[in-house]
């Protein structure tokens, strides 16, 4: 009979990669449902403003799987399953695909529509705002800061830039769900829950970093006394 390590072990084998696929794209493809339902006179879930819903939807996804790529370290460190670190970085990628989307959506159903379809217009709109309007800012740097951790996501750039550069390279996205959780405050009106229960638990995964890293220093310290 199979014990529940040897259970484990062949789910994280043979099932975790696939199943985080499939979870991770499931909210975009009830998006595209949705939206299909909508050009085709069915009934959806969009409500009377798809645009504004569509923006809200693809920009709450990102950031919270943004901040679940920060809790599987964290996870596996508590529970000891190390084949939930093989999804880290599907995670991580799923996050910035749906922050580009989240940008992309603006740029397409807002900023060219009221550009009347003019694509230099379109981007005389987005600098606009991005000067103008706070959370814009800090949503365009949170989603620049994603490009390059979106880039360097692969096992050859692994290889190119060293494993401890690396792992600096990609310390910053804690600093980026820091901005994705302050554009998230900014935008919102009045005082809702949402962004702090985010920050909240982005504050908590925080702590919980520096606390352990300053253990693996101390560690490191006595063994080297």
């Amino acid at each position: 009979m199979s014990t529940r390590a040897d259970l484990l072990k062949r789910f994280g084998r043979d099932w975790l990669k696939p199943l985080s696929f499939w979870l991770l794209a499931l909210p975009g493809l009830w998006l595209g449902w949705q939206w299909w339902a909508l050009l085709t006179g069915a009934e959806h879930a969009l409500g009377f403003n798809p645009i504004e819903t569509t923006h809200r939807f693809l920009g709450d996804t990102a950031l919270r799987i943004l901040i679940l790529s920060l809790a599987i370290t964290p996870f596996r460190d508590l529970t000891r399953w190390t084949p939930v670190m093989k999804i880290r970085r599907r995670v991580g990628l799923a996050a910035f695909w749906y922050a580009l989307l989240h940008l992309l959506a603006y740029m397409g159903l807002d900023l060219l529509v009221a550009a009347q379809g003019n694509v230099p217009g379109m981007f005389a709109g987005l600098w606009n705002d991005v000067v103008e309007r706070i959370y814009i800012t800090l949503g365009m740097f949170a989603v620049i800061g994603l490009v390059p951790l979106a880039l360097t996501s692969f096992n050859s750039s692994i290889r190119a830039l060293g494993a401890h550069l690396w792992q600096r390279l990609h310390l910053a996205v804690y600093p980026i769900a820091v901005l994705a959780v302050f554009h998230y405050g900014f935008m919102v009106k009045g005082h809702q829950l949402g962004p702090w229960v985010h920050g909240g638990v982005l504050g908590i995964l925080l702590v919980y970093r520096i606390v352990h890293r300053l253990r693996k220093v101390q560690a490191r310290n006595r063994s080297a006394a």
